[in-house]
């Protein structure tokens, strides 16, 4: 199938991109492509103007400092990925990224991109809801700054206006006697996750007083949970079960053609006990 008729419009500055967007209620942003072109070609999308944003100056840096990983809207996934500083200061960046899609892929799309996406099957959106980010966007008023809190908004739908250009995406750095950890399960390597877990374990001493779990394919909208309590201050076989349950009880997860739903809880149950235990035992080594 091809797409339908579009207009097409490649501006050379932040200035005039906004302006062809806001000319064009209907116009859709192309950065990195490997979402939105899928989409045109299904006709899952037919916006009237396709606004390309790959001439603007500055926009694929990727900036680290001590208090995290700032990411530009044409910065793509495997830049991020090979930046070693990126991985020093917020390495569950990079951990995500290896999972998303294929090498072909990561080349040409964009971690922003992703993120404005939307998609809770998606890796990148969990990670940043995991880590309280926020995401950096440009439009008629100026700057505005969005905490991921109240980025997603419902199924592949972010609270971005459509007249606004998304153009810096903030990780904050892993905090002190933290550890992190990511896994997700596909049939094949490179396919959507029937399920993904991250975690992040904060330890005070032996004692965890932190945990939280990112989820991939199992809500909505990307799904972030509070272990704290159900772990009780330890990482045990009784705890783990514990906050497997209590994961259990707020996620939602559903039939599609990839896998049932009780499979799906069934692997979000294994994969919470894995990554928990394995962000538990990266906290352990990163105080040693």
């Amino acid at each position: 199938m091809k797409p339908a008729p579009f207009d097409y419009v490649r501006p050379g500055s932040l200035e005039e991109a906004l302006q062809a967007l806001a000319g064009h209620p209907e116009a859709k942003v192309l950065a990195g492509g490997q979402s939105l072109v899928p989409l045109l070609s299904m006709r899952l999308a037919a916006p009237a103007v396709l606004v390309d944003i790959n001439d603007l100056p500055d926009l694929d840096h990727v900036r680290v400092s001590a208090d995290g990983v700032r990411i530009g809207a044409l910065a793509r996934h495997a830049a991020v990925l090979r930046d070693p500083d990126v991985a020093r200061v917020q390495p569950l960046v990079p951990l995500a990224l290896a999972n998303v899609a294929h090498a072909t892929i990561r080349n040409r799309g964009t971690t922003v991109g992703s993120l404005v996406h939307a998609d809770a099957a998606a890796e990148m959106p969990m990670v940043l809801r995991l880590l309280d980010g926020s995401l950096d966007v440009a439009g008629p008023g100026g700057r505005r700054t969005i905490p991921v809190a109240q980025l997603y908004v419902g199924p592949l739908e972010s609270s971005l206006h459509h007249d606004e250009i998304a153009v810096e995406a903030f990780f904050p750095a892993l905090a002190p006697h933290t550890g992190v950890a990511f896994e997700e399960i596909a049939r094949r390597h490179g396919d959507y996750a029937m399920c993904g877990v991250a975690a992040v374990v904060t330890l005070d001493g032996d004692r965890v007083v932190q945990a939280r779990a990112g989820y991939l394919s199992v809500s909505d909208v990307p799904a972030v949970i509070d272990l704290t309590d159900a772990l009780g201050g330890e990482v045990t076989e009784a705890s783990l079960a514990a906050a497997a349950d209590a994961a259990l009880e707020q996620l939602e997860p559903e039939t599609d053609i990839h896998a049932t739903a009780d499979y799906r809880a069934h692997l979000a149950r294994v994969l919470t006990a894995r990554v928990v235990t394995a962000a538990h035992e990266n906290a352990r080594e990163a105080r040693s």
